[in-house]
């Protein structure tokens, strides 16, 4: 059965997922139905599209029968029908047939037609109680009679023509007939009743096998289209998650990269006016000295004594003033210039690789999905052979050139896209094809165990807390940069992103390439978490807590035991009275190392991990009194 499943599929109609009945061919090469087609086309009217590739006709194209592929149908339908029967499955039980005569005392005597009969005459054609049919049995004039049970509904029985009993079956005719009747169907293949009736019930076993094992089919196809609907139910859930993550993430960077920008131009504003605030009191010094030496000229002039006069007046004579001269200050226009472009650019990439993205046509698929009644329900093979691609779509096509420019690439904000690593210089880029990259990232994590801080925070980066994340019990101050324990839940706004369970919040900035390194102060660490994570991570229930789940990493003090924590399994960890937490995150080589933080580094744990998501700082306050803060760095 298993090698005529691909044959069923491809001797099915795509409309009626039957096989073909008067099958007729299309221009483009589709076989459907001739019935199925004219009720989609009279229906849909023009254009007319095929059902099956979506290929459009103007005109109704003039269809004639594929007798080839009706013969093949033919066939085939004649392969499947002289096929055994498939077992009855365990504990179904054909029904049996009863007698074919009917109990005693259901069939009433002929004579006196009040006791019930207890023999039928084949010559008297009459059924009889004991007491009547006792003749039958004294006379011999009835000694030749024949008796057999009682017959019900003996009229019908008889013969219309000869009035005789009907016992023979003619398959020829389909008709009941009786001895006299044989020689009319002489040419014919006349059987007994019990014959014909044992026969036609082997038959109508083996068609009620048949059915029960389509209605099986039947059922086991519904359980499969169910199946896939919740697949792609589920498919589509995921991707349109993933699609709000990236965009969450897409618009964190936008958020980025604006603060950078408006950064920039606000120290550039603030080194001007800082100018120009010298100049104002370098101006007002001077206009100060040239006002006194007003008054000074205007007193000297009102001396009467001429020797004080010419005393006073030559001293104030040589004292010499220059008119006032404003120095020409202005603002950078080439920075601000280069910020406004680099925004515009970025402006119009991303309206460009948005109208490329819609312009784009999704490819419509090559299989028609439809479920043969003569396959299992489970299979999922493509309907479509072969033989039915068009030539030009078996030639592979070139792919199309790349575009002159490439999307910019957004940095973290205190992080300069064009600086080189340092320290990475002669580290080769891990990737999935070389086979050494196992201890190629091994290598890295290594050189990274060996630097010294100093090294380290030249990978330092600089964030605040997300406000749409803190849970109502997270408390933020310092510009969002400590987190601690509130007294009271506070009044924080609903949102998707904002933790329900445990008091957590994250950074507001996500890292999805690179090397990032932040330190994180420890104020009163009884009971703190300091970690990373996915965006996808709960924020809802027991399992939203950082480290209880597959999307999270952390080091976790619970008064004075210290755990790393990650799926759900502890990993206990040495004691440590530094105050402060170094986190360095490997996006590219796929590890996050924890330091404890002293005059030097002190390696905490590491992870090793092949990172499928954007990581966010994570950050988790369970006590009264804890507080976590991230540091800033001179």
């Amino acid at each position: 059965m298993a090698e005529l499943v691909p044959l069923a599929e491809e001797l099915s109609c795509s409309i009626c997922l039957e096989p073909f009945k008067v099958p007729v061919t299309t221009p483009c090469g589709h076989n459907f139905c001739s019935s199925c087609l004219d009720e989609t086309w009279a229906a849909q009217g023009p254009p007319y599209l095929c059902p099956h590739c979506r290929a459009v006709y103007d005109a109704r194209p003039q269809l004639r029968k594929n007798t080839v592929l009706c013969a093949v149908v033919e066939q085939f339908l004649q392969a499947e029908q002289a096929r055994a029967a498939p077992p009855p499955p365990d504990g179904w039980k054909l029904p049996a047939r009863t007698s074919a005569y009917s109990p005693a005392g259901q069939v009433a005597c002929d004579h006196c037609l009040k006791e019930p009969a207890v023999k039928t005459c084949l010559v008297c054609m009459a059924s009889f109680c004991q007491e009547h049919l006792q003749p039958h049995f004294d006379s011999p004039a009835f000694r030749d009679h024949q008796l057999q049970p009682p017959v019900q509904d003996l009229m019908r029985r008889k013969c219309p023509q000869h009035n005789r009993l009907r016992d023979f079956f003619c398959p020829q005719h389909d008709e009941c007939i009786c001895h006299i009747c044989l020689v009319e169907h002489k040419a014919c293949s006349p059987v007994s009743l019990s014959q014909a009736s044992a026969d036609l019930e082997t038959k109508l076993k083996h068609k009620l096998t048949v059915i029960y094992s389509q209605i099986n089919g039947a059922s086991r196809a519904l359980e499969d289209v169910r199946a896939r609907q919740r697949d792609v139910r589920e498919t589509a859930h995921q991707k349109t998650e993933q699609l709000r993550q990236e965009y969450m993430e897409i618009k964190a960077l936008i958020d980025a990269a604006e603060a950078t920008s408006t950064r920039k131009i606000k120290e550039e504003e603030k080194r001007v006016n800082t100018k120009f605030d010298n100049i104002y009191q370098i101006l007002l010094k001077k206009k100060s000295e040239i006002q006194a030496l007003k008054e000074e000229v205007e007193l000297a002039l009102t001396k009467g004594d001429e020797y004080e006069f010419l005393e006073k007046g030559t001293k104030l004579q040589g004292i010499s003033t220059k008119p006032v001269y404003v120095p020409k200050v202005e603002l950078n226009q080439e920075l601000i210039k280069g910020v406004c472009q680099g925004t515009s650019d970025l402006k119009a990439e991303l309206k460009r690789f948005i109208r490329q993205s819609q312009d784009k046509k999704p490819e419509e698929p090559t299989g028609s999905g439809n479920l043969g009644e003569h396959g299992p329900a489970s299979t999922h093979k493509p309907v479509q052979s072969a033989k039915k691609v068009p030539k030009e779509e078996k030639k592979p096509k070139k792919p199309p050139p790349a575009p002159a420019t490439k999307m910019p690439t957004f940095g973290v904000p205190e992080q300069s896209p064009g600086l080189k690593q340092p320290g990475m210089e002669n580290v080769g880029k891990a990737t999935t094809v070389q086979p050494d990259a196992v201890a190629l990232k091994a290598k890295v994590l290594e050189t990274f165990l060996a630097k010294s801080r100093p090294e380290i925070l030249e990978y330092a980066v600089k964030f605040s807390l997300d406000y749409n994340t803190a849970h109502n019990k997270v408390a933020l101050s310092e510009n969002y940069t400590v987190a601690s324990v509130a007294d009271a839940p506070l009044a924080y706004q609903p949102h998707p992103k904002r933790f329900a369970y445990c008091s957590q919040v994250l950074g507001l900035h996500c890292y999805k390439k690179g090397i990032h390194y932040w330190e994180v102060e420890l104020q009163r660490n009884n009971f703190c978490g300091v970690g990373v994570c996915y965006g996808s991570m709960p924020r809802q229930g027991p399992e939203s807590r950082l480290g209880r789940n597959s999307a999270s990493w952390c080091v976790e003090w619970f008064n004075t035991k210290i755990s790393a924590w990650h799926n759900n399994v502890e990993k206990t960890l040495p004691p440590t009275k530094a105050t402060r937490v170094g986190v360095l995150l490997n996006c590219d080589h796929g590890f996050v190392i924890f330091f404890a933080v002293a005059d030097k580094v002190h390696l905490m744990y590491k992870f090793k991990v092949d990172f499928t998501e954007a990581l966010y700082p994570a950050f988790w306050v369970f006590s009264a009194g804890a507080m976590l803060s991230i540091c800033s760095y001179k």
